[in-house]
């Protein structure tokens, strides 16, 4: 139900999830496709859902709707993420031991199938790891991902600066 309106609205759905026991949040986490989320953007996409959210009431009870962005160290829940990425450290939890270990830390390397590859440091080969296996994974915060992300948040800004001052010149 959510999807459809996210991606009227311009943005890619990246997660959605509700938290919370006394208090709910309903929690729906967007990006435009250049991986950029304003405030403005966060509050021009709860406008959005609010209504259709109400008129369907998928939720019991009282909740709070929360719109945010991903994130410089965002959650990685969609296999399409691991190849968005890739290049970047992540930290990914299993669901399940592999070879002792559930939590696994190292630099992206795209996808094979329906598996996430990781070089992970002082392994020669690359780590095939199955999607399915992924409990939570989210990128690692390093000087190198805060730099292209706000190399990407300028890029936005200017695109957004210059849509309008050509929208104004017509």
């Amino acid at each position: 139900m959510i999807e459809p309106i996210v991606r009227s609205e311009g943005f890619d759905l990246v997660r959605v999830r509700l938290t919370g026991r006394q208090s709910l949040t309903l929690q729906v986490m967007a990006e435009r496709p250049d991986k950029t989320m304003s405030a403005e953007d966060c509050a021009a996409l709860s406008r959005a859902l609010s209504p259709a959210l109400e008129e369907a009431d998928p939720i019991s009870g009282a909740y709070t709707l929360e719109v945010s962005s991903p994130g410089i160290d965002r959650p990685l829940p969609r296999l399409r993420d691991f190849e968005d990425w890739q290049g970047y450290e992540a930290k990914i939890e299993l669901d399940r031991m592999i070879e002792g270990r559930k939590r696994f830390q190292g630099v992206l390397a795209g996808v094979d199938g329906d598996n996430v590859c990781l070089d992970i440091a002082g392994e020669d080969e690359t780590a095939l790891i199955p999607f399915a296996w992924v409990k939570n994974a989210k990128l690692v915060l390093t000087d190198e991902l805060i730099r292209e992300s706000l190399k990407a948040a300028k890029a936005a800004e200017k695109e957004k600066t210059d849509e309008s001052l050509n929208g104004a010149q017509r």
